[in-house]
């Protein structure tokens, strides 16, 4: 009686197909990469579940019944079949296309980024960009974002990227307060009025230089964003750290002392682990990276007069 219960699966099929084409078992084994016993037994195991044997035993070799016949077809329409599938997903896979969404800050958008995606738009016009501005990072595995570009020190450990360039900072303040540029003595700004980041952004070395060196009653404006504090620097409130690409793209401002190594902090291009290989994905990360190395020098502080 044939054993109804159990459903033939793709692998018995590959098993069918394989026999046909070695024409002996121990050659259909070399084929599956598996042992000749384990044909035989998975052979009479299909053959009882159909009731009816699929071929018959020579000693030149295996034959193909009817039934066996019929078989054999169907397995090598599922093989094509499957191939043809694999070959449509690759070939989507190599065309990028679809939505990227991708999360930054306002401050890398503003006076970094933005170009650049336009430049990528234009490189690829079939993938749409869905961009979300936090401070605070998004979670790559649940998909609430498939790109992540940060300044860090430390990306997550279950994210994948490059870091892109070393983001330099600086102290800055207007320009009309300081006609004679950077005092000698650089302790002497600390009687100054301060502008400071807010406490939620603690990570930055810049904020905890002004936790270290700055009395508190020395800062007199608190904002939760960079540009918020560019913005008070540019107005009067105060001197602040900033990072150079924002504080040397506004003509206002001075440095009133060198790009500060000990405040860098590294930009990075960051995807989850089961997105690298996303053509979208990939094709966007490796665009990205290869405008921001033209940008190095500038974002590391060593060109303050712009882009070029």
């Amino acid at each position: 009686m044939p054993d109804s219960q159990k459903p033939l699966a793709w692998d018995d099929f590959r098993l069918i197909k394989a026999i046909a084409d070695a024409g002996t078992l121990p050659a259909a084994a070399g084929l599956l990469g598996i042992n000749h016993s384990t044909v035989f037994r998975r052979l009479g195991q299909i053959e009882a579940a159909l009731g009816t044997p699929l071929f018959e035993r020579h000693r030149s070799g295996y034959a193909a019944t009817a039934a066996g016949e019929e078989m054999i077809a169907l397995a090598r329409r599922m093989d094509e079949d499957v191939a043809a599938v694999t070959r449509r997903l690759a070939g989507q896979a190599v065309t990028p296309s679809g939505e990227l969404r991708v999360t930054t800050n306002d401050s890398l958008l503003v006076h970094l980024l933005t170009p650049l995606f336009a430049k990528f738009r234009v490189a690829c016009p079939d993938v749409r960009l869905d961009i979300v501005l936090t401070n605070q990072a998004l979670n790559l595995s649940k998909r609430d974002a498939d790109v992540a570009i940060r300044a860090t020190d430390q990306p997550p450990e279950t994210l994948v990227g490059r870091r892109a360039a070393t983001i330099a900072w600086a102290l800055y303040g207007r320009a009309v307060d300081f006609p004679d540029g950077a005092p000698a003595d650089e302790t002497s700004l600390h009687g100054r009025d301060w502008i400071a980041l807010g406490e939620h952004l603690a990570s930055l070395q810049a904020v905890k230089y002004v936790r270290a060196n700055v009395a508190p009653e020395r800062v007199s404006y608190r904002v939760n964003s960079v540009l918020g504090l560019a913005e008070a620097v540019e107005n009067g409130l105060g001197i602040g750290h900033l990072p150079c690409l924002i504080g040397d793209a506004r003509p206002a401002l001075v440095r009133l002392a060198p790009p500060d190594p000990a405040l860098a902090a590294d930009l990075w291009l960051l995807t989850h682990p089961d997105l690298r290989h996303a053509a979208r994905v990939r094709v966007f990360l490796d665009f990205l990276a290869a405008e921001i190395a033209k940008l190095r020098r500038f974002i590391a502080g060593e060109e303050p007069a712009g882009r070029g």
